[in-house]
């Protein structure tokens, strides 16, 4: 037994033993029967008590108690009136339930208020029904197992009913998950049977007797608590309910111990992984339709469904088994019809659906409910069965203008008790439907009428406009431009062939050739400059040119330059071969005219850069 637990029963006890008078002794419980189902990871509690009015004085108030430790990890608490006789005419109504003050009880026992449909007067009975849900009392035991070991757990409970008014009868039954127990406390009247534990009756109890009880035993229960839980409820009037549910889910029972051996569990799967879950299984509403189970890989295909006229189930299977402290992420997603769950009452819609996670034996430790409802939605309330925290806030989604309304509903310590139906409650005009249609409607018919009248109407500039003239005469001298670009692209091929031919006669000696070969030269640069004079004489004339003609008259004039460079050049390098001079007197002679030809080369190609950015 944990050193806590056992501190918080010594603490319980001693509060006990301190309560001297009874507080309320006006109520007498004439017969408890007490129930505790521990075959899943949640204890539930099921009391029938049967209550007289022994005082002379009427009572409107009931009072609930449970060990603080209990207490803390009261996750579901309702009390119902039974009405008529016989099990036939039965009727169960529910009575209002509040945390009370506890003043004049210990701090270690939780005290709750229920109001009693009517006053009870002197010697009056009333029989109520009390359903008690818990979290975290089944503790692992031990914390950690191997992955070969049995999964145990205990309970701590007590096999005489505290209350603070005075007991007549009183029993108590444990429905266990199987006959596999460890061990129990053995008090006077104990009976075990099967997997069923008994205590009492007892007789004549005071009030606020206690006598604690442990029950260690085997437990194959999923211990599957979802951290956290965001259920997204998408309403769309156009006849779809979008259900889309992201869960955070870890087994919370006994730690795993050593390492995983996937073949062992594969081969042997019960002996060797009894302690892990491998399968949840959801009960989703009968017409449910579109269903996916997925993750961040993507879809995960093990997963069955099954449905019929009244539910349909789905059987999802992790990627992994899922041991004691072992965590897993999924998202389940499903439609359902409209018209099931959307309904009308004195000029409000309200949506009807079930609140919790529809995994069964699921322990949801933070849930969070986000119904949106179309834009467009005004007058919101909520209606549920229990206290939740609820606020709004706006969603935009596509083709949304003012954004759509979102109710949101939190609880913590949420068990499948709580998957009841909340009803939330608005108003709607059908007219707003209209507004997605007309908008996608007014949009294309928009597109159509700019194509016609783009196809139809004439964009192009009028031939006598100023802009029009501008434009032809501005490609004119574009033309121009590239004209001289060509023929002073020509100039310098040329002459590269004369400096070619000077190469050849200091390789070959051949002097008539090289002579030639500057005869046919100067014959091509003269042709060049008369083509060049007339495009000159355009470019001075064009108002429009006129920040450029300068920079093509000195392009022309560099050419021309080094055209004269080139000649003196090659004159000089003939002349020194017909006196056979030597060919470094040659270079000698030339040096300072090849370097000018360089500087005038390097400065035309940069002119004509220039030109060709234009």
């Amino acid at each position: 037994m944990k050193q806590s637990s056992v501190v918080d029963l010594l603490l319980l006890l001693l509060a006990i033993a301190l309560l001297a008078t009874p507080a309320f002794s006006d109520l007498v419980l004439s017969k408890v029967e007490r129930r505790i189902d521990v075959t899943s990871q949640i204890a539930r509690v099921t009391k029938t008590l049967k209550v007289v009015n022994s005082g002379s004085e009427s009572v409107s108030e009931f009072i609930l108690t449970f060990p603080k430790f209990l207490g803390n990890n009261l996750a579901y608490l309702s009390v119902a009136h039974s009405e008529g006789k016989g099990k036939s005419k039965r009727t169960l109504v529910n009575l209002s339930v509040r945390e009370a003050d506890s003043k004049g009880i210990p701090d270690s026992i939780s005290v709750y208020s229920v109001t009693l449909p009517k006053s009870l007067s002197k010697g009056d009975t009333l029989t109520l029904e009390v359903v008690a849900a818990f979290t975290n009392v089944l503790q692992p035991f031990p914390e950690k197992i191997t992955q070969g070991e049995i999964h145990l757990v205990m309970l701590q409970e007590s096999a005489q009913y505290l209350s603070p008014y005075a007991v007549e009868s009183q029993s108590l039954s444990i429905k266990l998950p199987n006959a596999r127990i460890e061990s129990y406390t053995k008090l006077e009247n104990t009976k075990l049977q099967g997997s069923e534990l008994k205590y009492g009756p007892y007789k004549n109890l005071q009030s606020y007797s206690y006598s604690p009880i442990v029950v260690h035993f085997e437990s194959k229960a999923a211990f599957a608590v979802a951290e956290k839980l965001v259920r997204e409820i998408e309403v769309s009037h156009w006849g779809n309910v979008q259900v889309t549910e992201h869960y955070n889910v870890v087994h919370r029972g006994a730690q795993l111990r050593g390492e995983f051996s996937r073949l062992d569990f594969q081969a042997r799967p019960n002996p060797r992984g009894a302690s892990a879950f491998r399968h949840l299984l959801a009960r989703l509403p009968p017409r449910a339709h579109s269903i996916y189970y997925r993750d961040d890989i993507g879809n995960i295909s093990t997963s069955e469904m099954q449905s019929d006229s009244k539910k349909t189930e789905l059987l999802i299977e992790p990627r992994f088994p899922l041991f004691g402290g072992w965590k897993t992420f999924f998202t389940i997603g499903y439609g359902l019809p409209l018209s099931d769950f959307l309904f009308a009452s004195e000029g409000k819609r309200f949506l009807n659906i079930s609140f919790g996670s529809p995994i069964l034996d699921l322990v949801t430790e933070k849930l969070i409910v986000q119904v949106v409802l179309p834009e467009g939605s005004k007058d919101i309330s909520v209606a549920t069965p229990f206290t939740v925290k609820q606020f709004q806030e706006i969603k935009y989604s596509h083709l949304d203008i003012a954004g759509r309304p979102v109710v949101v509903l939190e609880k913590n310590n949420v068990v499948p008790d709580h998957n009841q139906h909340v009803q939330v409650y608005y108003k709607f005009s059908n007219i707003n439907l209209l507004s997605e249609p007309l908008m996608l409607i007014s949009g294309f018919f928009f597109l159509f009428i700019t194509c016609i009248i783009y196809t139809r109407a004439d964009f192009s500039i009028s031939k006598s406009s100023p802009t029009y003239l501008a434009k032809l005469q501005w490609d004119e001298v574009l033309a121009t431009l590239q004209e001289v670009q060509s023929i002073i692209q020509k100039c310098l091929a040329t002459h590269d062939k004369l400096e070619a031919s000077l190469r050849d006669l200091s390789r070959t000696g051949d002097i008539q050739t090289c002579k030639a070969a500057r005869k046919s030269t100067d014959s091509l640069l003269k042709d060049f400059s008369k083509e060049l004079k007339p495009l000159l004489g355009f470019l001075q004339s064009s108002p429009i040119a006129s920040h450029i003609s300068p920079k093509v008259e000195e392009l022309v004039a560099k050419e021309k330059e080094l055209e004269e460079k080139l000649m003196a050049k090659h004159t000089t390098v003939v002349e020194g071969y017909e006196k056979k001079s030597s060919g470094r007197d040659i270079e000698n002679r030339i040096a300072s005219q090849q370097q000018k030809i360089i500087a005038l080369r390097q400065e035309i190609e940069d002119l004509l850069e220039f030109i060709d950015e234009i």
